[in-house]
């Protein structure tokens, strides 16, 4: 019988039993060591996530062939464009030119446990909220507040407070912060209390920008400061009483400036990652940003397609892994 792969689509991942397309240009194929479940898979399986297909991104892997060297440990950026299949799979074949594939393929440190490499892509695109977080206030921020404790929430205030900000996390529900708190992960930026008006960056990191959740940032954020739109947003997305176009200032990653109830503000958005991100991110995995603890299960590739029905049904607190 022919091997089932997932071809990403513009209507999302399907199962094919067609060989990976390699068309003549350079490629790499890469063995898959680990791969990570993430929030932004599950919304394109539901049918709720916009953009271009990137099911199956979070991984970490071992080059075996093509214009990399053999035996190079890499993770992924998968807004490289280049052309792929989906990374659930033993095996991973990536086309496009050598520049491009070289970017798509960021090398990983050795020494780093697979457990700490699959989260490579969330810090990078973590990393990039800060960064752009720093950019929009225009100095590097001293008190940062994080709402949503969710993965992508952890990783943007672990590498806040790596930056040395003072950070606060926070979500809508306990059970969050008590598994985040279990675990000893973030034990000084957990559920700390903050004052409204005080914090110098607000960033919403919900998987979408909800409306009370947005307003709660700008209740926080100080005279001139910045809320960040990190989460999820769609077309013609907008909050009464804030001359904002939510979608468009995060996706164009610009800094709108607004008055929140007579409180000037900026609005500024974080989209993807850019080429400095992933060489932070994995500095960062390297010395001291903690996420092993946010594991919360593996399991066998075979297994995927049952856990994915676990993880849209149900709400599961942490990472699921894969294995190959």
């Amino acid at each position: 019988m022919d091997q089932l792969t997932v071809a990403l689509t513009p209507g999302g991942p399907r199962l094919t039993r067609e060989p990976p397309s390699r068309n003549g240009s350079p490629g790499v194929l890469v063995r898959t060591e680990l791969m990570g479940v993430c929030r932004s898979d599950l919304k394109e399986i539901t049918g709720v996530r916009g953009g271009p297909s990137q099911f199956g991104h979070e991984l970490v892997g071992v080059v075996e062939d093509g214009v990399l060297p053999a035996g190079t440990r890499v993770c992924l950026d998968p807004n490289v464009p280049v052309r792929r299949g989906s990374g659930f799979a033993r095996e991973l074949w990536l086309s496009g030119t050598e520049e491009d594939l070289v970017r798509a393929l960021p090398r990983a440190p050795d020494g780093v446990s697979a457990r700490t490499l699959v989260f490579a892509e969330p810090a990078a695109c973590a990393a990039h909220c800060v960064a752009m977080a720093e950019r929009h206030a225009g100095t590097p921020p001293g008190t940062v507040t994080v709402l949503g404790a969710g993965v992508a929430g952890v990783l943007i205030a672990g590498l806040a407070e790596l930056g040395g900000a003072e950070v606060a996390l926070r979500n809508r529900g306990r059970d969050r912060l008590d598994f985040l708190a279990d675990r000893g992960v973030l034990p000084a930026a957990v559920g700390r209390a903050v004052p409204p008006g005080s914090q110098d960056v607000v960033v919403v990191a919900t998987s979408f920008v909800f409306p009370d959740l947005l307003r709660d940032a700008l209740d926080l954020v100080r005279p001139g400061g910045v809320v960040m739109l990190y989460g999820g947003t769609k077309a013609g997305d907008r909050l009464p009483d804030l001359d904002c176009d939510l979608d468009t200032v995060r996706r164009k990653e610009s800094a709108w400036m607004a008055g929140w109830h007579g409180k000037p503000v900026t609005v500024g958005g974080s989209y993807g990652t850019g080429p400095a991100d992933f060489p932070r991110a994995l500095h960062a995995l390297e010395n001291g940003l903690v996420v092993e603890p946010l594991v919360t299960g593996e399991v066998a590739l075979a297994d995927l397609p049952a856990e994915l029905d676990r993880l849209t049904a149900d709400r599961v607190l942490g990472k699921v892994l894969v294995r190959p």
